[in-house]
């Protein structure tokens, strides 16, 4: 396969384009020595745009994690091998993938490889295994995984806070550095082997969660999604880390983001909202996050077991001795199992307490019930895990000192480690498995458990079971693990109470032989339709779909460091450029302006919304020129807006939404639309104030043609589940009335039909036509949904427009609209409209002007 693949950017900015698998390369290590890079720094931040025709013929996925799928180990003559590492679900995803998609990986090793060997490990790595490793050194290794990983983010992830420094310890910087640095470091990995136009990316798991940015930073229409394999926690928890809104962005820089239950999924999105004020939309079954112009999809979906790993094992000679062997061992007694890492999180001692509640409270069951405990190696380290493993011993020795007897001992701890094949042993001679984790990201000992008890001939036979007959199998789950929304056959427990889990150890064991056979049958039937293939393709269809309109769009970066980001843009929807628009503006005669108050001419979301002399100042410049026809379009009320302008005697005003329009400040207002009477406001004001009285930060704000119920100060989440609920009630007590009921921008409106910005375009511009004043020049600005009336008239309105006219519709901020044209922001619109008016100051000293022409509206 020909692939294109750049060792750094002088490679891409040259043009040179090195072979990625066709001939031997030695890749330059990224680091060697220690050091901390800063997360400013903007080392090769140079946006490359990679416009070029793709030359690649087969789809090729690079996985990143934090570890590679391989195992390392020193011979007797002190060289190297090498093996796959059958245990790594990055490497047992790649069964989805399909046979036509080459997987690269990059990571790094669990070994320390000496400077003076990582070049040649490097290429044996890359040649035998297609695997690119990132050498850390010890120092910063340290730093990364065994500080910022293990002591912030794993125990916030898993709800546990810093609240002393036993608690995991506090924040600290350099700990954060060294993360972006190991960050950085994957990044120039992932330069030397990607072809940016064809390659997809995939990040696994909160090692790499600024990945992300490094990578779009570089390529800006990379095709990139990441997972996490944790939990996320709740807003309350996550907004104490103090680079909380760092991470997020990071995260928001892939195209897809994955999580394993809609409860991690739920948190992420309701983080976004209440830092990043970004709100999410769902849509023919897909959610998405729009930000800058980018749709981030949000994929839910629980990882799978490799099931044909497990069968392999099962059939092993050694799996049925071992069987055998476990039969005899535990003959005449009931096994209950428990598998789990020696850490806090996994409930280890909260298992045995209930074990020895169910000893206490049934006592029948002492000598017949036997609690196997498979402590595994803890991943971390530190004073948690010993005390973990002091607080597991001393109960397990309590527990049979209280109830065991000579040959019996109800709980047997093994915490050495096990042979892949004698875990799989205990699995099939189980009748019950135990998992009280409190906090857990998914956890895959229950899936592993069910298709071992599946068994096979051989195993049936040892045990002398009936092949055909069904089989059978029991779950008592934590509800705080990924896994238990997706086995609606176990036996869910709050593992924080003792006696309900002694309560439910004792169901499991009571449930008829049917009843366990048909919750096998159910579970059964969906860990092998939803194995780690299924997940892996799922998600690489949905990682396609995410970025198929890449190429179509326009797109740059701008911020700087972790603040990085990419506007993608339709290529018909563009920045309005103030010299393009100060250039038609000089050259036209009839101007029909359209100005939006609240969020164009107003900062949103500021709490003093009168307007500012500056704004004023360049509202009467502009109405000063006679060739200008100035309409200040708002929702606000037309005492108000009177009050607030009455200072521009020239300026035409279009108050709630157009139902009162007048020409100018000495012209009577007008209404737009006939109403014959406002009844609907005495059945309308007691339901939301009804909601007002619920929803602590909203107010309702009575206008004569219209109420708003606005919640932009009530808790985002809540207000948001109240304006649909508001909604929806309005709709159904209105139904008969000749109103509407719409949402926008924390408000729910409710309006005589017919009423809308749009109206005030259409009238201006047909009374400009009738007075043949063909307009030559439009200006129209808004930015939220009341507005997109006013850009569809002027957009559709070439019959009341002069066959040269120049058409401006122009929006706040890079969102769908049906204007061509934004800006980003209150300031750069107060910028541009004072662009126009010194055109026109310039203009009015230069020439001698026309009489001032006023328009009313018709």
């Amino acid at each position: 396969m020909v692939s294109r693949s750049y060792s750094n950017l002088l490679d891409l900015t040259s043009g040179d384009s090195p072979t990625f698998g066709r001939e031997k390369k030695r890749f330059p290590r990224v680091a060697t020595v220690a050091g901390v890079l800063s997360e400013l720094d903007d080392d090769n931040s140079n946006s490359v745009g990679s416009d070029a025709p793709s030359s690649i013929a087969q789809e090729r996925m690079i996985i990143v994690g934090n570890q590679l799928p391989i195992r390392a180990h020193r011979r007797d003559d002190g060289e190297w091998y090498f093996s796959w590492d059958e245990d790594s679900l990055l490497l047992q995803l790649k069964d989805g993938l399909g046979e036509d998609v080459e997987v690269v990986y990059i990571g790094c090793l669990k070994e320390e490889i000496d400077p003076s060997e990582q070049d040649d490990v490097a290429q044996t790595l890359l040649d035998t295994f297609k695997c690119v490793p990132a050498f850390l050194p010890p120092e910063l290794f340290s730093k990364f995984y065994h500080g910022f990983c293990k002591q912030h983010l794993w125990p916030l992830f898993h709800y546990m806070l810093p609240l002393s420094p036993d608690l995991g310890g506090r924040f600290d910087r350099s700990l954060w550095q060294a993360y972006v640095s190991v960050n950085k470091i994957f990044a120039d990995k992932v330069m030397e082997v990607i072809s940016p136009d064809d390659d997809f990316v995939w990040v696994h798991d909160y090692h790499l969660m600024v990945l992300p940015t490094f990578l779009r930073k570089r390529f800006n229409r990379l095709k990139l999604g990441f997972f996490l394999h944790s939990p996320f926690p709740s807003s309350e928890i996550y907004r104490t880390l103090p680079v909380r809104d760092e991470l997020l962005r990071a995260l928001l820089n892939s195209d897809l983001i994955g999580f394993h239950t809609f409860d991690y999924a739920r948190h992420f999105l309701s983080c976004c909202s209440r830092m990043l004020g970004l709100s999410y939309q769902s849509k023919r079954g897909y959610i998405g996050l729009e930000y800058y112009g980018r749709t981030v999809s949000i994929k839910i979906l629980p990882v799978g077991i490799h099931i044909r790993q497990l069968q392999c094992v099962l059939n092993l000679p050694e799996t049925e001795s071992k069987v055998a062997e476990l039969k005899d061992q535990f003959r005449g007694q009931t096994v209950l199992l428990g598998v789990d890492d020696m850490d806090i999180f996994k409930g280890i001692s909260l298992k045995l307490l209930a074990m020895e509640q169910l000893l206490i409270q049934h006592p029948d069951k002492r000598g017949k019930v036997v609690l196997v405990q498979v402590a595994n190696p803890a991943r971390g380290r530190g004073k948690d895990v010993r005390e973990v493993q002091v607080e597991t011993d001393a109960t397990v020795k309590r527990i049979n000192e209280t109830f065991g007897r000579e040959g019996y001992n109800p709980v047997v701890l093994i915490d050495t480690p096990l042979q892949f094949y004698e875990r799989i042993a205990y699995y099939v001679i189980a009748e019950c498995c135990l998992v009280t984790a409190v906090r857990d990201g998914m956890n895959l000992i229950p899936y592993e458990y069910i298709i071992c008890r599946q068994g096979n001939e051989k195993l049936d036979e040892t045990l002398g079971l009936n092949p055909t007959a069904p089989k059978k199998s029991m779950l008592v789950v934590s509800e705080f693990i990924g896994c238990s929304p997706s086995l609606s056959g176990a036996i869910r427990v709050n593992p924080w109470n003792i006696e309900a889990v002694a309560e439910a150890m004792d169901s499991a064991l009571m449930v008829p032989e049917a009843e366990k056979q048909l919750r096998h049958e159910k579970h059964y039937r969906y860990v092998t339709t939803h194995d780690v293939a299924y997940w892996a393709r799922s998600f690489l269809q949905d990682l396609e779909r995410a970025c198929r309109d890449h190429m179509r769009r326009r797109c740059w970066g701008i911020g700087f460091g972790l603040g990085f980001r990419v506007i993608a843009l339709d290529p018909n929807f563009r920045k309005l450029s103030v010299e393009h628009i100060v250039s038609a503006y000089k050259r036209t005669k009839n101007r029909a302006i359209l100005l939006d108050y609240d969020g164009a001419m107003m900062l949103p979301g500021s709490i003093i919304t009168t307007p500012n002399t500056e704004a004023v100042g360049i509202l009467n410049n502009l109405c000063n020129d006679p060739r200008n026809v100035v309409f200040l379009v708002s929702g606000k009320d037309r005492k108000t807006l009177t009050e607030w302008f009455s200072s521009c005697a020239k300026l035409g005003i279009a108050a709630e939404h157009g139902y009162f329009v007048r020409s100018n400040h000495n012209a009577e207002w007008e209404t737009c639309v006939s109403i014959p009477d406002f009844d609907w406001k005495q059945i309308a004001e007691p339901v939301m104030q009804l909601y007002t009285e619920t929803t602590d930060g909203s107010t309702i704000e009575t206008k004569e043609s219209a109420l708003v119920w606005n919640y932009q100060y009530a808790d985002p989440d809540f207000g948001f589940c109240q304006a649909k609920e508001l909604l929806d009630h309005l709709e159904s007590v209105l139904a008969n009335e000749p109103v509407s009921v719409k949402s926008g921008q924390h408000i729910v409106e409710v309006k005589p039909q017919g009423v809308n910005k749009g109206l005030v375009a259409e009238r201006l511009l047909l009374t400009m036509k009738q007075k043949t004043m063909l307009p030559d020049f439009v200006l129209c600005i808004g930015d939220d949904r009341s507005d997109e009336d006013m850009f569809e008239v002027i957009m559709s309105a070439r019959d009341s427009l002069s066959p040269v006219a120049e058409v401006f519709a122009c929006t706040v901020g890079q969102k769908p609209s049906k204007a061509k044209y934004y800006l980003e922001d209150t300031t750069e619109i107060l910028r541009m409209l004072q662009g126009l008016a010194n055109a026109s100051e310039k203009a009015a000293k230069s020439a001698p002007q026309p009489s001032q022409r006023v328009v009313i509206l018709e």
